[in-house]
């Protein structure tokens, strides 16, 4: 199974860092971490591996979490958020100047927070490949970009340190599994962190279909189905009444 993301809260407000604290354990991310000043979470970011940082603006020290977010831009590639309670104008404008990955205001449900994180790793990871990637292309004047439709048969997952190269047409089903999606092909299984319904869409729509609420299936690798649920794979996967009835059309088609 993946490491869990380790994140580093910077919150002078001890109720509210505690708060955060439970409900992003309680989905499963790792706390490195839970300071209130910038010297604190500066010393934290220079001893111990941090994935991504969430910072009140306001803290109880001469530094700013804008001052933080700044250091965190020139020393560390690493994705942060702010957390605030200002979303006043002149605030908002002061931190765009550091170029935050995420901007949540409170109050904020578990959700609102979750969502955020997901969309700043998810963000910073792709513009991250997509520099790499810039970097790494030779200085040719007659090199042409490679086209999307090279890749359009495919996706990658990361495990460890790779991302592997999966076939749309490999994978047989995908189970929600708390905060991970299990995506499963003939001989392997992958661990990704993703919603269902997001990863739905990465997906070519005439192949892979909601089943059911914590599963999505590829159709061309359904071998069997009762009232209840479908097999893949020699795995019972349970379908949803509107799946049954739209699988059963198509099977009378």
């Amino acid at each position: 199974m993946e490491q869990p993301i380790k994140i580093l809260i910077v919150e002078d407000n001890v109720i509210i860092a505690d708060d955060m604290q439970s409900m992003l354990e309680e989905i499963g991310y790792e706390i490195v971490d839970n300071v209130i000043v910038y010297e604190q979470a500066e010393e934290v970011l220079k001893s111990k591996q941090v994935d991504l940082v969430l910072i009140d603006i306001i803290l109880a020290s001469d530094k700013t979490g804008i001052d933080l977010g700044k250091h965190i831009r020139e020393k560390y590639n690493i994705p942060f958020i702010f957390v605030t309670s200002n979303s006043d104008r002149a605030t908002v404008e002061n931190a765009k100047t550091v170029k935050p990955n995420g901007y949540l205001v409170k109050p904020f449900e578990q959700q609102d927070l979750y969502t955020s994180i997901e969309i700043a790793l998810s963000s910073f990871n792709y513009n991250e490949k997509a520099k790499d990637s810039s970097d790494s292309s030779p200085d040719n004047g007659d090199d042409k970009p490679m086209s999307n439709s090279v890749l359009k048969d495919s996706i990658f997952v990361k495990k460890q340190h790779l991302y592997y190269r999966i076939q749309f047409e490999d994978i047989q089903f995908i189970k929600a599994d708390n905060v991970y999606l299990e995506v499963n092909t003939i001989d392997k299984k992958f661990l990704v962190r993703s919603p269902l319904k997001d990863y739905l869409e990465k997906l070519p729509a005439n192949k892979f279909y909601r089943a059911h609420k914590s599963y999505i299936v590829n159709v061309d690798h359904i071998e069997a189905i009762n009232s209840k649920d479908i097999m893949i794979n020699n795995n019972l996967i349970p379908i949803s009444k509107e799946f049954k009835e739209f699988i059963i059309s198509a099977m009378n088609s």
